[in-house]
């Protein structure tokens, strides 16, 4: 086996979803660390890091869980470490445009490739003005987001109107958000696409409602003690809400738009999800994630372990990252 003098640090921040992530590691023997980013500090002035390679494994629904702080700590700590030269999986880029909803669309804008009608606010006031550039109905969702999280539709002016009125929407963390037009997804299924090392991995076909939008595909095949609220239940209460999943092979134009796109956003590992506007056939993309948690009982599902995959992938870039320090 190889000798590392440096430990792969993960940075992370929820407490199960890498834990297969973890066994994986352990089963290989590799040397790592794992980094609270919850709970994190950091010298500025340090002129040479512990880690022979970081993971980036920072959640943008944090802040669910009460951590917020950690997704805009994130940014400084990235920063620095790319200054020290050291590899950072899913670095300052990535992290950027998965905190920010806003950056998402207009990188896909500027791909020439198609999303939802939208507008973005800053205030609860723009809302109705937003709103009357599209088409009910509609969705107001945060700007950093995750798991499905602070997403509300509205089906008329006066619903939307009233819930302003009465204050009665949160923009969120960052006091910005996206005013969106819905659209209803053909097949009722939206797909979410997952890479590696900047090529398709698999792809997974989410049937939903369109009445709850959290369509985390983490541990999807668990079903938990008690289902969360309606809105905001990850996919492990899939069975019970009748959610249904099955992995699928996207056209070959999708999976180039895909590949082009975490190429720009500099994901290393990464989901994108898209869907079918059932009105027009047009394929539309919504959400990009530089936070890939895999599907649970994955052999099953995509026919394979991507946990296995994703460790050949970071050992291999440790071994570079070291081959380069010693050079």
């Amino acid at each position: 086996m190889a000798h590392y003098p440096k430990p792969i640090g993960i940075y992370y921040e929820h407490p199960e979803w890498f834990k297969p992530l973890f066994a994986e590691l352990d089963r290989r023997g590799l040397p790592y660390e794992k980094i609270d980013a919850a709970h994190h500090l950091f010298d500025p002035s340090e002129s040479e890091s512990r880690y022979g390679l970081v993971i980036n494994r920072m959640s943008s629904s944090a802040y669910l869980r009460g951590h917020g702080q950690g997704i805009f700590h994130t940014a400084g700590f990235l920063t620095h470490l790319e200054r020290l030269g050291v590899r950072v999986i899913n670095g300052t880029v990535a992290s950027g445009i998965e905190t920010n909803k806003a950056r998402q669309l207009d990188l896909l804008a500027g791909l020439g490739l198609k999303f939802p009608k939208s507008r973005v606010v800053n205030h609860v006031s723009r809302i109705p003005d937003a709103a009357k550039e599209l088409s009910f109905p509609l969705v107001v969702k945060v700007n950093i987001g995750g798991s499905g999280a602070g997403i509300v539709r509205f089906d008329t002016p006066e619903g939307l109107q009233a819930a302003v009125d009465n204050g009665q929407i949160d923009l969120g963390i960052d006091q910005t958000a996206l005013v969106q037009e819905f659209v209803a997804p053909r097949g009722g299924h939206i797909t979410r696409v997952e890479t590696l090392n900047g090529k398709f991995l698999y792809a997974m076909k989410v049937y939903t409602t369109g009445t709850s939008f959290n369509l985390c595909p983490a541990e999807i095949c668990q079903i938990p003690d008690e289902p969360a609220a309606e809105g905001e239940f990850c996919l492990t209460t899939a069975p019970k809400k009748g959610i249904q999943v099955e992995a699928t092979t996207p056209p070959a134009e999708v999976i180039e738009a895909v590949e082009r796109l975490v190429a720009a956003a500099k994901i290393d590992v990464g989901g994108i999800e898209y869907l079918v506007d059932d009105r027009t056939g047009d394929v539309l993309f919504y959400d990009i994630n530089a936070l890939s948690n895999f599907v649970a009982d994955a052999v099953n599902v995509v026919g394979f372990d991507p946990y296995a995959l994703f460790v050949d992938y970071l050992e291999q870039e440790l071994k570079l990252a070291t081959e380069k320090a010693l050079a």
